[in-house]
């Protein structure tokens, strides 16, 4: 009966509309997912799920997690939503929130998405100082020393954070970079209680920076908002006190994704 029931769900999604319906599906819960997960919340047949899924595979839409069974967004597809939050009416809107954040505060702006390895600068507003850290967009950041990354960091579920944390060494940019994992993972923890993240000259000498998330309807973190300046006109105190103005900014663009 159960599988007469599938049946008749699959035959009324169109054909054509099945592999998009799973690439939604993945991108949307934000975890990596498992096959049985999607015959379930889609109504298709075992084996068109797994068709399906080897096809994204091949193509690069979607790769497999680390336990070898799950998926989550593979290189296109993440490729894919930057295109996608790229756009220009998009963009516009975007830029001109930025744009007024940066006026208020004097300061460098920016805002970086998470890929799977680094934080990318997706879209940024100079200081008009002659003084400036130069970070084009497109400028790929480590996680772990960055204000943007170690938001991102502290949004991840715990045994994500524990991977994250073991995978490999984390390589010092400065001398005051956290290397130490458990050293880390109390900043990242202290990081989701107070809601916004700092680099106190861990990425680059002579630079602070103060990050806020961005958050799509489903309370998930899709981009960072912040601010970097050098030190010589602020220190990480004196730039903490944009934080305020810094939810406001993240708080419109979140608005930008659901309207």
């Amino acid at each position: 009966m159960a599988n007469a029931d599938t049946r008749e769900k699959e035959s009324q999604i169109p054909t054509n509309l099945r592999l998009l319906l799973i690439l939604e599906e993945v991108a949307k819960r934000g975890v990596a997912v498992k096959p049985s997960d999607l015959i379930e919340s889609l109504g298709l047949a075992k084996p068109t799920v797994h068709r399906l899924l080897l096809t994204a595979e091949a193509e690069g839409f979607l790769q497999r997690d680390l336990d070898g069974r799950s998926y989550g967004p593979g290189p296109r597809l993440r490729q894919l939503s930057v295109n996608t939050v790229s756009s220009e009416h998009l963009r516009t809107a975007r830029l001109a929130i930025l744009r007024g954040v940066a006026d208020e505060i004097g300061e460098t702006c920016n805002l970086a998405i998470p890929d799977r390895e680094s934080m990318i600068y997706l879209d940024r507003v100079e200081t008009k100082w002659p003084l400036r850290i130069q970070l084009p967009i497109g400028t790929q950041v480590p996680f772990h020393c960055t204000a943007s990354g170690k938001m991102y960091l502290s949004t991840l579920r715990q045994n994500t954070l524990d991977g994250f944390l073991s995978a490999r060494k984390l390589n010092p940019s400065t001398k005051k970079t956290i290397t130490d994992p458990d050293a880390l993972r109390a900043e990242v923890m202290d990081i989701a209680k107070r809601g916004y993240s700092t680099d106190d000259e861990e990425f680059m000498h002579g630079m602070a920076a103060v990050a806020v998330p961005v958050i799509d309807k489903n309370n998930r973190l899709v981009a960072t908002l912040s601010v970097h300046a050098p030190t010589q006109r602020h220190d990480l105190e004196s730039l903490m006190r944009f934080v305020n103005l810094l939810e406001v900014g993240a708080n419109k663009i979140s608005g930008l994704l659901v309207s």
